[in-house]
């Protein structure tokens, strides 16, 4: 009997009667990719996606899509592994997949519920591995006006001025933090750059599986904003009081030495508006013109 292969892999070097299987583990639940920018409300939306009754959602940022990537590292570099793909890379391939997907599915066994989330800013950018090990996956892509994300980053800092970040910049002035904070791998940067190069993976129906969720929309209008992702995501309708939310202890702070807090609070209430020099501003804008034009239209943005 032969056994139906699901994916896109080289052709076997056996007969056309045999296959591999390829397929997810079984059980496995459908995951919901919280990914995008910092200071975007991605905290919020997995206390949001919590509520629903088919939702396990903890609201941590998980270091799974981090494992991913070590993972792929250690055995890109294993001779065992290189020297059986040398003799037969396509089963070998195969138990690659099939390894890095029950991985996946064993994250989550500690829940009965059919839906989970798993935060990380990483996911964005493995968008065509998480794809392949993935295929019906839906991201949800925290987005809110650069310039606000920057307010935000820095009002906090201002807070904790005693305390350096990760990537030492606190000895840097405004406008040098700023550059790089927007860097192509920097903490804001690298988000944006990675919702940039969504263009240039030549893949169309890359759009159906992901869903921009705007920080403002969300905390404007949370019940609409809700029922869009809950039945994008095909779960069934829920309500909620968006000033009685339930309150789980957050995520730990220390780690980005307090700088991107992480509280999570009963009531959504509105965010405080920071001030920003015009000639920052000015730069973020013109800098990510595509960003607004695409995701922010209704901003003005100079010629």
């Amino acid at each position: 009997m032969t056994v139906p292969v699901c994916g896109d892999l080289p052709r076997p070097m056996y007969p056309e009667s045999q296959f591999f299987m390829i397929a997810l583990p079984s059980g496995a639940k459908q995951i919901l990719y919280v990914t995008g920018m910092p200071r975007s409300g991605s905290t919020l939306l997995c206390q949001l996606l919590g509520i629903h009754p088919a939702v396990y959602s903890i609201g941590h940022s998980s270091p799974l899509a981090s494992i991913l990537v070590q993972c792929r590292t250690l055995l890109s570099d294993n001779h065992f592994l290189l020297g059986q793909l040398d003799v037969d890379f396509d089963l070998t391939y195969t138990r690659m997949i099939n390894a890095y997907r029950g991985l996946m599915a064993g994250w989550f066994a500690e829940t009965a519920l059919p839906v989970v989330v798993d935060k990380n800013r990483l996911w964005l950018a493995l968008i065509e591995t998480v794809k392949l090990l993935d295929p019906q996956f839906k991201m949800l892509v925290c987005v809110r006006d650069p310039i606000a994300v920057y307010g935000s980053i820095e009002a906090q800092h201002r807070k904790t001025v005693l305390l350096d970040f990760q990537d030492h910049m606190a000895p840097h002035s405004a406008y040098d933090r700023a550059r790089m904070l927007f860097a192509a791998d920097g903490v804001v940067g690298g988000p944006l750059a990675a919702i940039q190069q969504l263009q240039d993976i030549p893949d169309p129906t890359l759009a159906e599986h992901l869903f921009y969720v705007r920080f403002e929309d969300l905390l404007q209008a949370p019940q609409a904003s809700m029922a869009a992702i809950f039945a994008w995501a095909g779960l069934p309708a829920h309500s909620f009081d968006p000033q009685r939310l339930p309150v789980k202890p957050h995520e730990s702070d220390s780690y980005n030495r307090f700088k991107y807090r992480h509280t999570t609070f009963s009531q959504i209430r509105p965010p405080n508006v920071h001030q920003v020099s015009a000639r920052i501003a000015e730069e973020i804008r013109n800098t990510h013109r595509w960003f607004y034009q695409s995701l922010y239209p209704e901003l003005p943005v100079p010629d």
